[in-house]
């Protein structure tokens, strides 16, 4: 090989590294706007706790994120393997940083998807809670037919 083409090579694979380094950095960055946003986590507009918790359900998909990532790291390893990178240890920490973050707002869905069926259950619970109708209004008769028998009792004693 002539020293031009080992030049041309040496060239061609810095670029290379580049655009990789250019394509993790793009991923990342896209995923990073794919998640949701803060206040759509923090705020809701429902009128019960249920409409909450689907609105919070719903906020907490981080969208295309995942797949961004997916790309992000795919290019990384790639360029890692290649030794392309002079230095790859911020893009290692941001990979990190937004796996440890995805897995999060899927923890917190979890965790919301648990409370949205436990909720409704729990308001039938309540519902059902405590003394029947019939159970107070058995009480009721009790007390009336009480009264009537010192009615009774108290004409008798009178004649």
């Amino acid at each position: 090989m002539s020293q031009a083409t080992l030049g041309d090579d040496e060239e061609l694979f810095g670029e290379a590294a580049n655009e990789m380094r250019e394509d993790v950095e793009s991923s990342l960055a896209d995923a990073w706007d794919a998640l949701p946003d803060a206040d759509d986590v923090w705020e809701a507009d429902a009128d019960n706790v249920l409409g909450v918790l689907n609105a919070l359900n719903s906020a907490l998909d981080p969208g295309d994120a995942e797949s961004h990532l997916r790309d992000a790291k795919k290019w990384f390893t790639m360029g890692q393997r290649a030794d392309a990178f002079e230095d790859a240890a911020d893009l290692e920490e941001e990979i990190e940083a937004l796996e440890e973050t995805i897995a999060d707002i899927g923890d917190a869905g979890e965790q919301v998807g648990d409370l949205t069926s436990t909720i409704p259950a729990l308001r039938g619970t309540l519902e059902d809670a405590g003394p029947t109708d019939e159970t107070e209004s058995d009480e009721g008769d009790e007390t009336d037919d009480e009264a009537t028998a010192d009615d009774e009792e108290s004409e008798d004693d009178a004649e």
